[in-house]
């Protein structure tokens, strides 16, 4: 493990794991899209990269639950492959959220971010409910981990690191 892994996010496999081809891992990646997760793992073409995770803020079946939450900040990981190196390079970015109607309308946060972020946004609400006593309306938790950990774990599977990039090139 290297001074800054830490620092960066920077994942290694264990040396027992066979290296996988560049077009297995790019598989494995777009694999850890599954229906029921509030993220997608996508082709990364149309922002010049090889794939793009982010979550599905956009998506009609998912907005109202964002909305509900009141979520604010939503981030998506760039990724390329370095087959040289046998590295999925990664980096964060950040995006603020705007609420029309409950209709989701995505800006670049004022500030600026590049590099690597752990993030947590959660709450609950209470109200009377449909069946009239006063409970638990919705409760949530968004979590920058339940979207980086699964690519994690498949670029590990396949013998190949994760590395956090912050001031590198992608």
């Amino acid at each position: 493990m290297g001074l800054l892994d830490w620092f960066t996010g920077t994942k290694r496999p264990s040396g027992d794991v066979p290296r996988r081809p560049p077009e297995e891992v790019h598989a494995a990646l777009l694999a850890v899209n599954r229906p029921t997760a509030p993220f997608v793992v996508r082709d990364g073409r149309a922002d010049g990269v090889d794939l793009v995770a982010e979550w599905r803020i956009v998506d009609a079946s998912w907005y109202e639950v964002f909305a509900k939450a009141g979520l604010s900040k939503v981030f998506r990981v760039l990724m390329r492959l370095d087959p040289a190196q046998a590295e999925v390079r990664a980096v964060d970015q950040e995006w603020s959220v705007e609420w029309r109607a409950g209709v989701p309308s995505l800006t670049l946060a004022a500030e600026a971010f590049r590099g690597q972020k752990k993030s947590i946004e959660f709450g609950t609400a209470y109200a009377f409910t449909e069946q009239g006593p006063y409970g638990q309306v919705y409760r949530y938790r968004f979590s920058s981990a339940e979207l980086k950990t699964p690519l994690q774990e498949a670029a590990l599977a396949c013998g190949w690191s994760w590395k956090g990039v912050a001031f590198g090139k992608l």
